[in-house]
């Protein structure tokens, strides 16, 4: 079953076409036969008047002479054979061939019809005179026949050149018609490439400029669909938003309280392990939380957003020195390559975020006593982040997954799984892209970001 829509069409389109030539061939080939069949029996009643009027009575005997031009007359390359009987009433033979068969009834019109002669099939005519001498009436039946080579040569002729018109012709609709229908249907891929080329997370209306009156209402459809995905998406991310702005209150009053309670003398062993272990699953909740802030903020922010110019070498440079403490404490060597400023259009913020996130994930995994180096620069139109640390880097089979929320590829550190997703989100967000890579010499993790630069 043919499932593409132009092949429908054209097929279609073809079906009248191919009707109307099948029918006009048909008539062209009647018609052709017609005009070869008359040319053929006028020749032959032609050589057959001719002969007749060359019956004469002669001493009172009728006399049949056969002049040359009565048979040169179908002289053709085909080598057609041509028979004559020349009869007195319908039985003395006056001259020609006896086996020449006569028509089935003598009329004094000329009688043509179809014979045999010797297995060969065979146009024939008959032609009737009546001859006068002293008062004596006779009649003579003048028979002509021929192969029919020539004719269905001729034939061939005719229609031939009318049958390989008719194809050029079909072949020429069919190469319109393909032609047509690949530029009336662009509009429809053009409309499968912008919903099919969309990002997961972009809900923006397709528009309906330049389209045809017929995909409008498939259009419509289309962005009610986006609308009513939009406002379920927005929900949720508003649902998660709300819900993790009410959680950071009980979560700072109770890493309150638990702080509160650790001084306490009268605690034993037991308890002050059973309070350090809540205080512990309170900051992961705590950091999980805000975590899901960022993404949520990360997510929502509108591509079509007011710009704000920002210096991600400035935020590389703050965010290092805020996280400098937390990379003393595992002894490693943290530190900045910046070739000046280098501004994008964006929020503060989620670049905040997003090269914060890189460089504590670059410490959590990195062991102790190792390197991480952040560089920003600008190349052409786009600004470059990088984060290179020399830690145990990611598998290549792994890379796809860890921007998945919550997936964490190792679990010998401590994360919420949701640091890369937040990278990724934010990267998005302001029309940049996040790449995965191993350094030089294939050990440790290079994260590659890139942000269109900042235009005046």
């Amino acid at each position: 079953m043919m499932q593409s829509l132009r092949a429908r069409l054209l097929a279609w389109l073809l079906m009248p076409v191919g009707v109307f030539m099948f029918v006009t061939g048909v008539m062209s080939y009647d018609a052709a036969r017609e005009t070869a069949g008359l040319l053929q029996d006028n020749a032959l009643l032609a050589s057959a008047r001719i002969i007749g009027e060359d019956v004469e009575w002669e001493d009172g005997a009728l006399i049949a002479r056969i002049p040359p031009a009565a048979l040169e007359m179908f002289e053709s390359p085909y080598q057609d054979q041509v028979f004559y009987r020349i009869v007195k009433g319908r039985a003395r033979l006056l001259g020609g061939n006896p086996e020449l068969a006569l028509p089935e009834e003598a009329t004094p019109n000329p009688v043509f019809y179809d014979t045999s002669l010797n297995g060969q099939p065979v146009r024939a005519v008959a032609y009737e005179r009546e001859l006068y001498d002293s008062g004596a009436t006779e009649p003579v039946t003048v028979v002509v026949g021929k192969t029919q080579a020539s004719y269905r040569a001729m034939l061939e002729n005719l229609w031939r050149p009318q049958l390989i018109r008719q194809g050029l012709m079909l072949a020429l609709v069919v190469a319109l018609a393909l032609l047509g229908l690949t530029f009336e249907l662009r509009p429809l891929i053009r409309l499968k490439d912008d919903v099919a080329d969309r990002d997961a997370l972009q809900l923006e209306p397709v528009r309906i400029e330049r389209l045809p009156s017929e995909l409008r209402p498939v259009v419509d459809a289309i962005n009610q669909c986006i609308a009513r995905l939009k406002l379920h998406a927005t929900t949720q991310r508003k649902f998660i938003a709300d819900a993790a702005h009410q959680l950071r209150t009980p979560l700072a009053l109770l890493g309150a309280q638990i702080q509160c309670a650790r001084p306490c003398g009268q605690c034993g062993p037991m308890l002050t392990d059973a309070l350090a272990g809540i205080r512990r699953s309170s900051g992961k909740m705590t950091e999980m939380t805000n975590q899901l802030l960022l993404l949520a903020q990360a997510e929502s922010s509108p591509p079509d957003r007011t710009p704000v110019k920002v210096d991600l070498a400035a935020v590389v440079s703050c965010v290092l020195e805020e996280l400098v403490a937390a990379a003393q404490r595992r002894q490693i060597d943290i530190g900045a390559e910046l070739s000046g400023a280098a501004y994008v259009a964006g929020s503060a913020t989620l670049l905040m975020a997003l090269v914060s996130n890189l460089v504590d994930n670059a410490i959590r995994y990195t062991h102790e006593g190792g390197r991480v180096t952040a560089t920003c620069r600008e190349e052409d139109q786009d600004v470059v982040l990088e984060v290179i640390d020399n830690g145990p880097g990611i598998p290549a089979e792994a890379r796809g997954h860890v921007f998945e929320r919550f997936y964490r590829g190792a679990t010998d550190a401590e994360g919420t799984g949701l640091g890369l997703s937040i990278v990724r989100e934010v990267a998005h967000s302001h029309g940049g892209t996040v790449a995965l890579r191993p350094d030089a010499e294939q050990v440790g993790l290079v994260v590659t970001v890139r942000l269109p630069k900042w235009r005046d």
